[in-house]
């Protein structure tokens, strides 16, 4: 398996399952008014068969994913930044005060950014959460 995290790649930690070379690198627990992610040690790549056992849900419910940083092919990135990350930190409650065990993090976009602050929030992001915090819908939402 090609180790994403080892190349010079900023990888996006809110990218879509299906994207290109994604992996997994948390799985969604908790409830579903207060998800937690459970960060994996190494990430796994997303393969066809990992995508399978997520049915008869979608796999953005129960994985946290990665892939590389889209920059200006992303609704949320404004040319510099990534917007969703700047909205996570300002709109979204800290909800670990330690830094989560993440293991994309030297390459994330989020922490390259935003750092501390970002990881404090990102256990409560979820890519497919049908009944988001009102908070958490804000900061989705893309600006323009």
């Amino acid at each position: 398996m090609k180790n994403i995290t080892a190349e010079k790649t900023t990888l996006c930690p809110s990218a879509r399952p299906e994207s290109v070379n994604g992996v997994v690198f948390g799985v969604v627990g908790g409830t579903p008014t207060e998800p937690q992610i459970a960060y994996l040690k190494q990430p796994v790549a997303i393969t066809e068969e990992l995508i399978a056992k997520a049915s008869p849900v979608t796999p953005g419910e129960i994985f946290r994913t990665a892939a590389s940083c889209e920059e200006s092919g992303c609704q949320h990135f404004n040319g510099k930044d990534c917007r969703l990350a700047m909205r996570i930190v300002e709109k979204l409650p800290v909800v670990a005060e330690d830094l989560p065990p993440c293991s994309i993090r030297r390459n994330c976009r989020w922490w390259q950014q935003e750092g501390k602050a970002a990881c404090r929030r990102c256990p409560q992001v979820v890519t497919d959460d049908y009944a988001p915090s009102e908070q958490l819908r804000q900061a989705a939402v893309p600006s323009v």
